[in-house]
């Protein structure tokens, strides 16, 4: 007996030497690089646009996991480009800090971006506040003289595997987060806020990019809280409230007479405040082999927006380059359901599609919509589906 004691003690202690070792390597093969160290200064006024560029570069060429640390204060940073190729497949920017842009919107405004991430795998950024300084610039487009069109706040290209967790973005000049051609991102706990009237400053925009989850947001913004442009493929968006701005929006589609499709698009317990709209889905009133299909509008509360529900192929701002034309888009397979709330105008859910596709294969179940606490309005044009259960205002597919 004692010696099969010794024997289970002798293979324990084996066993938890072992995992002491994988643990110890595991925490080893971390590298943190401090913006500091790279000459940031946390006070606002220092450009620190090279120091963040270096702390990249640093990170980049590691073999190992990193994390670029950024401290508590305030850093003021131009546009900078983080560019791929990196030898680490697991680059983390831990942000307790706040990234700030010039006060000067000229500075940013002739760019297309501030922050912009092209090529990367397996980038995370966590916590952070980005402060884009972008009121200068909405002053000057309101006004109406010669302004620069202004720099979207953060941007991802062509990049997989990213992570984006607790961050908050400020007033950006243009959009604030962009995602392009990416594959597996998901953006959790994000917060954007800007003025309802700042133009153009919408919260999270996809286009081209496969298996995005969006989760856990609150938007504010003079524009879309969420874009879905051509070419985005199984994009899921859960727990999000937006308001002010103009809703979450599959489009502008038929841009372009060659144009990818959208498709397999989840939208699941959503809050609107004040909106312009709720669900929209938009294209331009002329040719494309665009599409938009499998897309599921579940589970919403609708306070006081505009137009709830809304189908518009018939997009034609300012009446250049579509009048008399029909939109090319095809539209099938969309969900509305469990949908409740007020509608700020007496038409809650209006279907306006194309004369040339009519929309295919609609559902609406168990809607209740109201307008000033009396029964809404709906409108159809060119649609066919099918309503179940309890649906208000009354179906007019």
């Amino acid at each position: 007996m004692e010696r099969l004691f010794s024997s289970l003690f002798s293979s324990l202690f084996i066993i938890l030497f072992i995992l002491s070792i994988n643990l110890a390597s595991s925490y080893a093969t971390t590298t943190t690089y401090n913006v500091l160290s790279f000459g940031a200064k946390g006070n606002g006024v220092t450009d620190s646009t090279q120091a963040f560029a270096k702390a990249w570069a640093a990170a980049c060429t590691s073999t190992e996991s990193a994390t670029i640390n950024v401290p508590k204060g305030r850093y003021l940073l131009g546009s900078v480009a983080f560019k791929g190729d990196c030898k680490s497949s697991d680059i983390t920017f831990r942000i307790d800090g706040t990234l700030v842009a010039p006060a000067d919107y000229h500075v940013l405004g002739q760019a297309d971006n501030w922050l912009s991430f092209e090529g990367v795998s397996g980038v995370s950024i966590i916590g952070g506040a980005l402060d884009a300084k972008g009121s200068s610039l909405w002053a000057c487009k309101a006004s109406g003289t010669n302004c620069p069109d202004g720099a979207t706040t953060l941007s991802f290209t062509n990049s997989n595997n990213i992570r984006i967790n607790g961050l908050l973005s400020l007033n950006s000049q243009m959009f604030h987060i962009v995602i392009n051609g990416c594959k597996d991102v998901h953006i959790e706990g994000v917060t954007v806020i800007a003025p309802g009237n700042s133009p153009n400053t919408d919260g999270i925009h996809v286009q081209f990019s496969t298996n995005v989850k969006i989760t856990n947001c609150t938007i504010k913004t003079g524009d879309d809280c969420i874009p879905i442009g051509p070419g985005t493929k199984n994009l899921w968006i859960e727990r999000v409230t937006c308001g002010p701005g103009h809703g979450i929006s599959i489009g502008s589609l038929a841009k372009d007479l060659i144009e990818e499709g959208v498709q397999n698009v989840t939208v699941f317990k959503t809050v609107f405040t004040g909106t312009t709209n709720g669900f929209r889905i938009k294209s331009w009133a002329r040719p494309s082999n665009g599409f938009v299909q499998g897309v599921r509008f579940i589970d919403a509360v609708m306070r006081n927006v505009q137009f709830p529900i809304v189908i518009d192929q018939n997009y034609c701002p300012h009446n250049l380059n579509c009048p008399g034309q029909v939109s090319g888009v095809k539209i099938n397979d969309i969900t509305y359901q469990d949908i409740r709330g007020t509608s700020a105008t007496p038409i809650a859910i209006k279907f306006d599609c194309s004369t040339k596709y009519p929309c295919q294969e609609i559902k609406l179940q168990n809607i209740n919509l109201r307008h000033l606490k009396q029964v809404a309005q709906s409108s159809c044009n060119n649609v066919i589906g099918k309503a179940l259960g309890l649906v208000q205002p009354n179906s007019c597919l």
